[in-house]
Formats: structure tokens, C-alpha cells, sequence
């Protein structure tokens, strides 16, 4: 019998429990065995298949060479154009219950353990072709630890007419750029997602390109030319599991795993 792909997921050790498990559910869902992996319970990377790299905290600007800044108020307003179907918002309505139940409320800051654990994985994502799904934080730190920077705070992209929508329900329109790695995994040219970020990529690091924006210009996925599956998205798809399209970025994530342990075998 086939070994069972292993896929790792990185998250905190406190909180993001909900994460960890809607995303597990979307790599069982798939046909492979996820590892939970935080600063406190790490793990070997030659262990792992493949990779996610979860969402959390804001990277540490001191990864791109920024200082701090303030928190600012987040403006979130809805917007009463969006639509979402009953089921997004029966899904969306349990998940924000249980994401509130289980929350650990704690001071907001940075993670400085948890970005070197997983800037490792990223580093040696890319040295062994390791297939790799970033989400939120995760497609940030990407992109960081490529040399790319990031906006740490996005709302100078809106206005009153284009109000900053955070949702966990799909009500961002974003366009997938035709050609890339997620247009070929989402089979569409755009798409509905939602949105729990404050912060957003800036400058590409090397050899990162854009995949999917927003109309205010917001990047919201990237990948890396020249890697078998090296792509990272703003919002979250494991909150989002009656979408096929959505789980469709497990689904290619682990077939790439797949082929790629292949490849090992008969070299």
C-alpha cells in the first residue's frame, strides 16, 4: 500500500485552532495526512510532502527592513452590492461562531519564533522544489523571505466608494491573472473570496509575481516562476469548503506532492 502524503501546517502555539482544523479537513478531504507544526511542537522538514503556511500574526517588519508602526483603526464597512449565497453565509455563520468561541485573546503583536520556524520551511520549500500553499500571513512571508516588503496597513487602497471589506464570508472580488499556476488551479478568471487581512504585499521579492488583485490594486496571490507549486494567497480557502474552486488549491497542493515524491523515486 502507498505511503499516505504528509502535509504540513504551521500555526501558532496559542489560538488558530479553527484554522488548523478546516485546513486539515481540506487536506484529509484530498487523500493525504496533515501535520500540525507550531514553534512548540516543530518538526523535521524532510518529513513533510508538501506545505501550508497558515495565517496569524503580521510578520515582523524588521523581516523587510521597516520599523513598526502604529496600529490603526480598521475600517469595516459592508458593502451592500456583495453578495453571498445561503450557503456561503450558513458556513460563514459557524465558522465566525466557532472562530469567536475558541479565539485566545491576547495582546496583539508579533511572533518572532514562529516566523523563524516557518521562514526555514520556506527556505527549504525552495531548495527541494517543496510543493507550498501560503495563506494570509503565509503568502506574506513568502514573498518576505524572497526580499519582497509589504503594506503594513492597506487602507490607503480604499475610499468611501471602495470600502476595505473583512469578511470571512467570499464577498471580494479579485482577478486571476491568466497564465499563472491559480488560473490554472482555479480554472477562472475571477473569483469571490473573503478577507481577514489588514496588511497586504508591496514590493515582489525575487522572482515573484502576481497572480491575482483586487480592482484598488490590492495584491491578493502570488507565485514564483520557475517552482512546481510555490503560491500564496490573501484570503483563507479553508474557511471557504463548499466552494470546489476554492478547495481546488488543496486538491493541486497535494497532486503536486504526489508527483514530485514520484520524481524522487525514480531518480
Amino acid at each position: 500500500m502507498a505511503r499516505k502524503l504528509v502535509i504540513g501546517v504551521t500555526g501558532p502555539d496559542r489560538g488558530g485552532s479553527i484554522a488548523w482544523l478546516m485546513t486539515a479537513l481540506a487536506i484529509r478531504r484530498c487523500g493525504a495526512r496533515p501535520l500540525r507544526i507550531t514553534p512548540g511542537r516543530p518538526a523535521e522538514a524532510s518529513r513533510v510532502d508538501g506545505l501550508v503556511i497558515g495565517g496569524g500574526t503580521d510578520v515582523d517588519p524588521f523581516h523587510y527592513g521597516e520599523e513598526r508602526a502604529g496600529l490603526e483603526s480598521l475600517r469595516q464597512e459592508e458593502d451592500g452590492e456583495q453578495r453571498s449565497s445561503l450557503l456561503d453565509w450558513m458556513v460563514g455563520l459557524v465558522l465566525s461562531l466557532f472562530r469567536a468561541l475558541f479565539a485566545r485573546h491576547t495582546v496583539q503583536g508579533y511572533d518572532p519564533d514562529r516566523d523563524r520556524l516557518e521562514q526555514h520551511l520556506i527556505r527549504h520549500a525552495l531548495y527541494y522544489n517543496l510543493p507550498i500553499l501560503g495563506i494570509c500571513r503565509g503568502a506574506q512571508l513568502m514573498n518576505v523571505s524572497l526580499g519582497g516588503s509589504l503594506h503594513q496597513s492597506i487602507e490607503h487602497f480604499y475610499t468611501e466608494e471602495t470600502s476595505n471589506i473583512r469578511s470571512i464570508l467570499p464577498r471580494k472580488h479579485v482577478s486571476i491573472v491568466s497564465g499563472t499556476i491559480l488560473h490554472q488551479v482555479l480554472q477562472t478568471g475571477d473569483c469571490r473570496v473573503n478577507a481577514l487581512h489588514e496588511q497586504s504585499i508591496k514590493d515582489l521579492g525575487d522572482d515573484v509575481v502576481v497572480s491575482a488583485a483586487e480592482p484598488t490594486g490590492v495584491v491578493q496571490a502570488i507565485e514564483r516562476r520557475g517552482h512546481p507549486f510555490f503560491v500564496g494567497v490573501q484570503w483563507h480557502p479553508e474557511y471557504i469548503p463548499q466552494s470546489v474552486t476554492q478547495q481546488n488549491l488543496f486538491r493541486f497542493l497535494v497532486r503536486c506532492s504526489r508527483s514530485c515524491c514520484e520524481e524522487k523515486v525514480t531518480r
